[in-house]
Parts: C-alpha cells; structure tokens; sequence
C-alpha cells in the first residue's frame, strides 16, 4: 500500500504540473500570484499576516473573478490559507452544514468528509466514537480512565470526554478535520488527527438571523442569533438553538419512550472587547441540553439458541418495536466557560495568546433498545424467563484547561510556541437488569417485572463504578523556515512537544461487589500512573508552480495510557503511538476554476491497546461472570491510505466537489494474555479489526446558484458511500487460520446516502432592511435501507442497526 500510495501521488504530481505549465503559456494576461497570500516581494510565498482583529480568521472567503473561494484554516494555530497550510484538511462551512441540515455531530455518521467517520456507541447517540485515517477507537473509549485518539476542539479549547459531543451546534462557522497525527501542535489523544469546530464571533454591528424548520418525524427546529452594536469597545453575541424529533421506532409499551429521538437546546453569549487595535478579549459561556434515546437495535439472523415467538427476524427497517418495553431519554447537561486574551505584543513579530476554559459535563444512560436479541435460550422454554436488558449509567466530568501560545513572524521565519495544562474529573457508575418476563413456554405473552427496584432504579446494584483524575501537561514549538534561495520556494518546518500525563483514582465496584485484588483483598483498587512522550515533527515544503504546493512531512502522535473500568484489577496500560510518513500536494487551475488536493500516508502504529474477556476470579476461583482487560498489544501495526480532493466550477454558478478516502489499518494478530475458564492462557494469535473503518469512503456534491432580480435560487445534492465497516473487533470464534470451526465477525453493509436542498434566498421582506430565504431539504433522499452496523454472537444471533428513515421538511430563515 505504501508503494501504491507513493506512485499514485507521484503520477498526479506529474500531471498537475503540466497542467500548470499548459496554463501559463495560454494565461500570460492573468495577474500572478502564488498561493492566496497576498505577499508582499519581502514575504514567503505561504506566509499570511498575523490577524489585526480578533475576528479576522472567520473573515470573508476571497474570491478570484468568479472562481473558487479561498479557504481560512487555523491548522497552525493561525490563520492561513488552506492550500498553503502542508497538512491533509478537509473542511465544511457554515453553508455545507446548512446544505446538509447538520444539527449535530452525530449527522456527520452520513460521510460527507470521507476520512471522518463518526458513529454513536452501542446504538447511543449521548456518546460518539470519532475517527480519522481509521484511527481513534478500537474499545470502549467512554470510561473515566480511557480517552479516544481524535481529539475534539471547539474554539481552541480540547472537549475531554466522548459524552457530550452529539449535543446541539451553535452557530458554526467551519468544521476543520486535521488528518493526523497532530502531535506536535494538539498533543495528547490526537493520534488520529483533531476535529477543529470554530464558531461566529461577534461582529459589534447590530444584527438578528433567526431559523425555523418543520418536517417529519414530528421534527421541529429554532435557531435565534442577535449581534448587539458594540458599545464602549465591546461587542455581544447571543446565540440559541431548540431541536426536536419524535421516535424512528415507536415503542408499543405506553407511557415509554420510543427508539431514537431527540429533544436538543443550548445557548451561548459571547462578548469581546477590543479597546486598541493590538488587544482583545473574548468572553463566551455555553449551555447545553441534550436528551436522546437509543437507536433501536434489530434482530437481523438467529443464532444457535431457540427463539422465543416474540423473537422474530428485522432484517428490514422496524418502525415499531414487537415488545414493550421499559425506556426514557438518556440525558447530557453541558456547560462551560471560555476566555480567550489576544495580545499583538510586537505587531507583526509576536502575538500572545491566551486561552482558558472550564466546563461541567453530566450524562446520564437509559438504554433497552436491544430487546429483540434477548429472546432466545438453549432450551425453549421460555416460562418466566427474563429478557430485555436495561443499561444504566451516571456519568460526570469537570474540566479546566489553560493554553498559553507565542506566534509570529521574522525574516524568512514563522514560528509558534506554547504551553497547555489539562485537569479533569472523572467519575461513573453502570447498572444492567432485565425488565420483562415471558409468562408462557413458547415465548409469545410477556409482562413487565414489578417490585421497588423496578420504579426506583436506586435500588438497582451498581455493576460497576470508577473515579479518576487526569493531569497533562504540555510544552511545544513549531517554526518554518523559507531562505530565500529559488525564489523562496523551499519551506522547512520544524516541531516538537513534550507531553506529561498522570491518572489517579480507584476501580471501586467490579460486578456488584467491591473489588478483588491479586491478594485476595477486598477494597477499592487504586490506579496511579503516568507516562511521558516527546513528538517530533518535519515537514518539507516547496512551491513547484504556480499555485501548486507539494510537501513532505513525517510526524507522531499518541493515545493517552489508562485503565479499564470493565476489569478486575484496573491493570494499567501505555500509551499508544503512531509515526506517520505522509506526501501530497495542493493544487488550483484554470483562474481558480479547479482545486485538486491529494494525499498518501503510511504510518507505524504501536503499543495498540486491545481489550480481551477474562474470567472474574475469587482467590484460586474462576466464576462464570466476565470482565474485560485491556493491554498493549506486541508487534507493529500500520496504517496506510490515500486522500484526494477535486473542486471545479464547470460554468457559472455551478460546483461541483468530489472526495474520496482510502483507509487500511493493520493490527498485528495478538493471543489473548489472560488466562480462559479452564485457567488456561492460549497462545493462538487473534486477528483484530479496526472498528468503524471502512477501506473505502466517498462523497460527491453539486452546488447551483442563479441569481435572479428579487431573490438567488439555490439548490445542493450530495451522495455519500463506503465499503462498510466492523463494528467488533474480534471473532466470535476462531481456533486458528482457515480452521472450519471458525465463526467470523461480519462488517456492516455499503449504501449510498443521498441529501438535498433547495432554497429561495435574499428575498427582500416588504419595505424594511430584512431578507428571507425558503428552503425545503431532505435527508436520504431516495429513503435507502442498509444494515451499517451488525455484530455477530454465536448463540443470540446478528444484531445490528439500519441506517435512518428518509426524513425531510422546511425551513424560513430571516436575517435583518
């Protein structure tokens, strides 16, 4: 693959240079310039001016006479044009989130950035796992203790936990996916790469957009912003948004919840104060509310046990479930606070930058979607026999982070520098029980188990239960050099970050009961551990033509080390790692009518952290309960791809996008380290599957625009597809290679996903300052039905989930 990915990128460099050779002999009239700088003669060609506001990275896009707009990343913690910042990024606007009617996070799950992919955990939406070139999750990354390995930023400050990242967006301005690893300039658990969220600022001049939709699915949506005029330097933006959506499966148990709904609001006000043209200060609190209940999980084949008569088959989408059951929204209560000072310390030659955060997160579990695999057992009878479990959970975090940045600009040097302090509070609790109960022998009449526990589930054991502190530190710096040889063409960049993490806290409930250590010792387990990395990074740049950038780079990345709150001993691991060697080239034709950007990569991935079930043991007793380990695995893996992206303008308002991802990962096969029921530790060597990957992953996109006297008509389709993905991370079974007895973990299916929107806009309302726009959009346009997600048991069967129903509605926007 790596070979591949070289000689691919090598015959499109090839080619797009003679492309632009082409072109500059027909173009001898068009005005020159390199990249989107606007440099002057002394300037590098990729160096952009330190912002003079702190607004300036949100900016109007620059256009080129009809062409392509340019794109503002702040990748390098400033602001730069895209197609000069030598990283592999892919971003969506503010307009391709509305053309997509993206609320959430979650609504990414579609694939329209190709090597994103984003999935809600066992079927819940409170909790997504995210990751970019297939990395990021491989277990349960929900745990106090564990951390993902894509890190999440909205407005420069690091979201610590997966709980919470599904809640409602507010007024975002773009979403930047950094493919990675971004170890250099993120830090820890950006192995993977970092999603960079950056959100409106004010303006200081009055303004007021407001939003309303209606569709299906009884799904409503309320979007108010309002800019205040600044007054006294300082400027105030307040933003508030209401989303909701009833059931996509209705479940028949009255006074229930049904399956996959939501009800999101939050807000958030923001103030900057900007009293010189070298400083500024920027306040923003938000608040957010987020109540979802689970996707309904289908029963897609049966296993080796005997189906109740309840227990029938899904393999097509369910709209209502065959069994009432217990189930409420699952609950995220969000907020936080940022504060952002700017200081232009030397104007143009150093800016201080600082930015602290604090944030409270709460989530709470209420999850029995997965009713329709719990009816079945080995012996038929189905007399009294309980089903349907209810997963619970209370989750709680606190965070606060302090960064500290230093950039600027020298003579044919541009350079920044920081500081970052992360502390976080962790704690959770889980509990599991069954809340019905077949009342006949084949299965086909149930009721619902009645006692105290049952109307107070406080009453309910807790399973298990975990605290934990996280401490980072961090210390980094970045700087690229042009010298001004071949025209300062040559861009040499170099980086490194020393990272310190420490986690403390206690494993203190293991299956209902207070934890066993290895000594036979009754009583909390403490964990105490901490790691300490160093992550280089060098990149290698070079304007080979006219508005074609190449570039080299090799960087690392990790995971953060930690423990499994599912274990017995709370065993520590080591961080994960990864060193990527990665090429590609950025590329703009025809007066910024095409863009063409592409990227190879193949990396090291190391000290992979794999889980494996062992036996819960007493002393020398082995039970038939069950936890689960976690360990870094021996041997290297590897991860390797391509990623291409084509932009072009065929005539006048018209664009079309096309993207596409290729991504394999390679774990080396790893034997289980624990011992089995037997007391036995085999040696046979598991394969191991990325999860939620698939090798391929595409997405095309056609914009249309013509204007007319009263008003822009406005029209967007897009597809999304990929090869299917696993979803478990091992076999069910396997004995050894091509032994027949081997039972294999199935990936979940292709399909293409289609979405629209078309919209009537800057209509003038009456005789007044205010304008409108009209839209109707759709979300899976042609209504297909796939099974995305499926997980094989030998005994229950295939369960899994199908991609949503086709929703649609509409929407009036007015902005004055």
């Amino acid at each position: 693959m790596k070979k591949t990915s070289i000689l691919l990128l090598s015959t499109a460099l090839s080619f797009t240079i003679n492309i632009s050779n082409a072109q500059d002999k027909v173009k001898k009239n068009h005005t020159t310039h390199t990249g989107y700088s606007n440099k002057s003669p002394a300037a590098p060609p990729n160096r952009m001016p330190l912002p003079k506001k702190a607004n300036a990275a949100h900016a109007p896009a620059k256009s080129h006479n009809g062409g392509l707009e340019d794109i503002v990343v702040t990748a390098q913690k400033r602001p730069e044009n895209l197609q000069k910042t030598p990283i592999s990024i892919s971003v969506m606007n503010a307009k391709g989130l509305a053309d997509r009617h993206i609320i959430s996070l979650v609504n990414l799950a579609d694939g329209s950035i190709p090597s994103l992919h984003i999935e809600p955990f066992a079927g819940r939406s409170s909790a997504l796992i995210v990751n970019i070139r297939g990395v990021g999750v491989l277990g349960d990354s929900n745990q106090p203790a564990r951390d993902q390995g894509v890190g999440v930023y909205i407005d420069g400050v690091y979201f610590g936990r997966p709980q919470g990242l599904g809640a409602a967006m507010l007024d975002v301005a773009s979403i930047e996916v950094l493919k990675g690893p971004q170890g250099t300039l993120f830090g820890r658990n950006t192995e993977g790469g970092a999603l960079n969220i950056i959100t409106r600022r004010p303006s200081g001049k009055f303004k007021v957009r407001t939003s309303g939709s209606i569709g299906n699915y009884g799904s409503n949506l309320g979007e108010l912003h309002v800019d205040l005029p600044a007054f006294h330097d300082i400027a105030v933006k307040i933003d508030a948004m209401t989303a909701h959506r009833d059931p996509l499966t209705e479940n028949p148990l009255s006074g229930a919840s049904g399956f996959n709904q939501y009800d999101r609001r939050g807000v958030r006000v923001e103030a900057l104060w900007r009293p010189t043209s070298t400083f500024s200060a920027d306040y923003a609190y938000d608040n957010n509310y987020d109540s979802t209940t689970s996707i309904y999980s289908q029963h897609l084949a049966n296993g080796t046990n005997k189906q109740a008569a309840l227990g029938i088959l899904e393999t097509s989408r369910v709209k209502r479930s065959a069994v009432g059951t217990p189930e409420q929204p699952s609950v995220g209560k969000s907020n936080g606070h940022r504060f952002t000072a700017e200081w232009q310390a030397l104007p143009k030659y150093l800016t201080l930058k600082s930015i602290t955060a604090y944030r409270e997160l709460s989530q709470s579990q209420y999850d029995n979607a997965a009713v329709s695999s719990s009816m079945s057992n080995t012996s038929g009878d189905f007399t009294n026999y309980t089903f349907s479990r209810y997963s619970l959970a209370a989750f709680k975090q606190h965070q606060i982070s302090q960064e500290i940045q230093a950039i600027g600009d020298l003579p044919h040097l541009r350079y920044v520098g920081g500081f970052l302090y992360y502390h976080e509070t962790v704690s959770d609790n889980a509990q599991a029980f069954y809340t019905n109960q077949f009342t006949n022998a084949a299965g086909s009449a149930y009721q619902l188990l009645t006692g105290p526990a049952y109307t107070n589930y406080a009453l309910q054991r807790i399973d298990r239960a975990s605290r934990v502190n996280t401490a980072s530190l961090g210390v980094y710096g970045q700087a690229t050099y042009t010298p001004s040889i071949l025209s300062e063409r040559f861009h040499l960049t170099g980086g490194l970050r020393w990272s310190r993490d420490s986690k403390d806290g206690h494993l203190l409930t293991v299956n209902g009961a207070l934890p066993v250590n290895r000594n036979n010792v009754s009583g909390a387990i403490p964990l105490e551990a901490s790691w300490s990395r160093v992550d280089p990074m060098v990149n290698l740049g070079f304007d080979a033509a006219k508005n074609i950038y190449t570039y080299v780079k090799w960087s690392t990345g990790y995971k953060s080390g930690g423990a499994n709150s599912r274990s017995q001993n709370y065993d520590a691991f080591a961080p994960e790692t990864i060193s990527m060697f990665e090429g590609g080239f950025k590329s703009e034709f025809f007066n910024h009518h095409v863009r063409f950007n592409a990227t190879g990569y193949y990396g090291i991935y190391k000290d992979i952290q794999v889980d494996f079930q062992r036996p819960y043991q007493l002393g020398n007793q082995r039970t038939n309960r069950t936890t689960i380990s976690t360990f870094n695995a021996p041997g290297d893996g590897n991860v390797s791809g391509t990623e291409a992206e084509l932009t072009f303008i065929p005539y006048k308002g018209v664009e079309i996008g096309l993207s596409y991802a290729y991504n394999h990962v390679h774990i080396p096969p790893t034997a289980n380290p624990y011992p089995n029921a037997n007391g036995t530790i085999l040696s046979t060597l598991v394969p191991i599957y990325q999860v939620v990957t698939p090798a391929h992953s595409g997405s095309a996109q056609i914009n249309y625009t013509r204007p007319f006297e009263k008003f822009t008509l406005l029209a967007h389709l897009d597809g999304n597809i990929n090869s299917g993905f696993y979803s478990s991370s091992t076999d069910p079974v396997y004995i050894g290679p091509n032994n027949p007895r081997n039972v294999y973990q199935p990936k979940g299916n292709s399909g293409l996903i289609v979405n629209g929107r078309i919209a009537i806009a800057h209509v003038k309302v009456a005789n007044s300052s205010a304008s409108a726009t009209f839209s109707v959009w759709t979300r899976n346009l042609f209504n297909k039905q796939y099974v995305y997600d499926q997980t094989l048991n030998v005994t229950t069967g295939i369960q899994g989930y199908i991609n949503e129903a086709r929703q649609f509605g509409g929407q009036v926007d007015v902005s004055f």
